[in-house]
């Protein structure tokens, strides 16, 4: 008996081996069959566009012929180009003022989220914003800012104030481009750090409350150093759209007065569909994605990005 059951245990075992290896080979194609259609987008959308643009900014192109190998001379000419150059001044000066304001105040209102309330309307009344197109959003605050018909002018002149030019001034045009995009983007920002303040541990704050720490001390030396991992994915996120930035130019100034807010992105799109510069615009695409993968490099790298202070 023994012996009959140690010989129809391997034939068992080499039997179920084949189904297991049927069994895995269909869930793959399974798997495969299901990414296929994100993985066809990504080809089409992305991968096949940006290998084209890389192969554009080496040449001389507009729709009315074809490529011409200019080698490197779009990226001379981008060294010497001082339109580009104030774009990238004004550009930072745009990130700096809306990434600043905008994780300060998403972190301000992750805070409260997470030591005050607990309502879920009150959590999901913060997307609102976030959910209206940018273009809509612009609008809005272009007619709210207006200098004649605005009601935040209005405001002013009836208390005795000058009224301010927001999007017709050089000096106010990027800082209201900026907040107004802060105002937008900071209630899904302020979420993101909420959804990392959960991952905290209660007992961290419970265990420092009985040593007498206070609220501030306890956001300082627990929830900061703990929501590193997070803030530097906000932080990515943030800075790579910030730098991205069009729409809301777009609608509300079109880069002026002059060249006040004349971003990146604007500058790129009147290269090439007001200029007809494919080549060169393409040129400067490959100049701001360098730009993105060093910034982005280098934040995960200063913050650490890949370490926890949770153990």
């Amino acid at each position: 008996m023994s012996a009959q059951a140690t010989v129809e245990l391997p034939r068992s075992v080499a039997q179920r081996a084949p189904r297991r290896g049927r069994r895995r080979r269909s869930e793959l194609w399974f798997a495969l069959a299901m990414i296929a259609p994100a993985g066809l987008g990504f080809l089409v959308f992305y991968l096949y566009p940006t290998i084209r643009g890389f192969y554009l900014s080496l040449t001389e192109y507009s729709l009315l012929g074809s490529p011409t190998y200019v080698g490197t001379e779009n990226f001379q000419a981008i060294a010497h180009d001082e339109v580009f150059w104030t774009s990238l001044r004004v550009t930072i000066l745009y990130v700096l003022i809306n990434i600043v304001s905008q994780t300060v105040l998403a972190i301000g209102l992750g805070v409260l989220m997470h030591r005050l309330t607990k309502s879920a309307l009150i959590r999901g009344s913060l997307l609102l914003p976030y959910l209206i197109a940018n273009v809509v959003v612009a609008l809005l605050w272009f007619w709210l800012l207006d200098y004649h018909i605005g009601i935040v002018n209005a405001a002013l002149d009836s208390l005795g104030l000058t009224k301010v030019a927001f999007f017709g001034s050089s000096t106010w045009a990027i800082p209201t481009i900026a907040l107004v995009n802060t105002w937008r983007h900071m209630g899904y920002t302020a979420l993101l750090i909420f959804a990392g303040m959960q991952t905290i541990p209660k007992s961290v704050y419970e265990a420092a409350a009985v040593d007498g720490a206070s609220e501030w001390r306890m956001f300082w030396k627990i929830t900061m150093p703990l929501l590193r991992p997070i803030l530097v994915l906000v932080l990515v996120i943030t800075v790579t759209g910030s730098f991205q930035v069009f729409d809301t130019v777009a609608v509300t100034t079109n880069g002026g007065p002059g060249n006040a807010s004349r971003v990146l992105q604007l500058y790129i799109f009147d290269q090439a569909f007001g200029r007809s510069h494919f080549g060169y615009a393409s040129a400067l695409s490959v100049v701001l994605f360098v730009i993105l993968i060093g910034v982005a490099f280098a934040q995960m790298r200063l913050m650490r990005a890949g370490e926890s202070d949770l153990d």
